[in-house]
């Protein structure tokens, strides 16, 4: 990770400038020497100096880099656009308008109005908490808690959290924000096929929850082939999240741990977990379902990560995410640049129109 918040050097241009100019070359380049010094005794090594700089320099092709492209590409396309479906970033207006449009949603309470939760042993008034639904216009959303699905449970060790499949999706609505739906109509029952060539799933990611973690925040990254099911090879980047200036020092700069198993399988009681090499049932309809839901709920939006559950009451769609990441998942290189390179001369476009206007 970078150790401190990148907004600090874009609080105003006499800081950015200087960043970018002359901090940020600076830092691809130490970034250049370290791949350099992994390197070291090749005869190849300062080619490889070179190429990397380049690389991180102009074209970085890191999981992270992606995550500021994609989330430039949201921030630009809802400020020119205006998009209604950017709503469905607020949890609350996300089941409501899901639960209309026919999306599989996580179940929430529609009742009661307020809920108390109390300590078991305090006293005086203390350990007592109040939480008014959202149904009234609280601002608590009350849910039952999801339970992973018997596959699911099947790759985790016990007592893991809810652990989801971060999957992207991309539309082409966005293109025509006046008409999202490309001048498609709904029959008497609604939208329940996805019209071709309008939404695809990019990529798709196991997030394996580890051992007594209360989220799936805390996991391992485990690349899905969406063609098949097929779970490859797993991964961290819990190391970007590290802040502080001392974490440049302390944290490893890439992720070097690799798993075909969960690490908690094989201590203790727990037998080893084999993930790698597992398919994941019904995954095209998993696909399929996460493209409609992209389609139904907010097709003018071009980029949505969806966090998606295999729980034991079937697919649920937790919640949408705009300013999404891939969590290292591999994707089409050149299919995603043609789509994003489509969207940003649409948006300039867009732009040169309306001043004109």
């Amino acid at each position: 990770g970078t150790g401190i918040a990148l907004s600090r050097f874009v609080c105003c241009r006499l800081v950015a400038l200087p960043f970018m100019l002359i901090l940020y070359p600076l830092v691809c380049l130490i970034a250049a020497l370290n791949v350099g010094y992994k390197n070291k005794g090749s005869k190849t090594a300062p080619e490889t100096v070179s190429q990397a700089y380049c690389e991180q320099l102009v074209t970085p092709q890191d999981w992270f880099s992606y995550w500021r492209l994609n989330s430039f590409l949201a921030a630009l396309h809802e400020a020119e656009t205006h998009a209604p479906g950017y709503r469905q970033e607020d949890k609350w207006t996300f089941l409501v308008e899901g639960e209309q449009a026919g999306v599989p949603i996580s179940p929430y309470l529609k009742k009661p109005e307020a809920i108390v939760v109390k300590d078991r042993h305090e006293e005086g008034g203390m350990g007592l908490f109040f939480f008014k639904n959202a149904t009234v216009g609280g601002k608590w959303i009350l849910q039952e808690r999801l339970d992973n699905g018997e596959f699911v449970k099947s790759i985790l060790p016990p007592n893991a959290p809810l652990s989801t499949f971060r999957v992207m999706t991309a539309s082409r609505g966005g293109l025509t924000p006046d008409e999202p739906r490309l001048g498609n109509t709904a029959d008497e029952t609604g939208f329940r096929r996805l019209p071709k060539g309008h939404v695809s799933a990019i990529s798709c990611v196991f997030r394996a929850g580890r051992l007594g973690a209360n989220t799936d925040h805390d996991s391992i990254l485990f690349d899905v082939n969406k063609e098949t099911g097929e779970i490859n090879r797993g991964t961290r980047n819990m190391h970007w999240y590290k802040l502080g200036l001392d974490k440049i020092f302390t944290c490893p700069w890439t992720s070097t741990e690799f798993y075909s198993e969960h690490p908690d399988g094989g201590k203790g009681d727990i037998k080893p977990i084999k993930v790698q090499g597992q398919k994941v049932p019904g995954i095209a309809n998993v696909l399929e379902q996460t493209c409609l839901s992209h389609y139904l709920l907010l097709p003018d939006v071009p980029l949505v990560g969806w966090d998606v559950v295999l729980s034991s009451k079937g697919i649920c769609m937790l919640e949408v995410n705009l300013s999404c990441n891939f969590f290292k998942g591999s994707f089409d290189h050149d299919e995603y640049f043609r789509f994003m390179s489509e969207y940003f001369n649409f948006l300039d476009t867009y732009r040169l129109k309306k001043k004109s206007d």
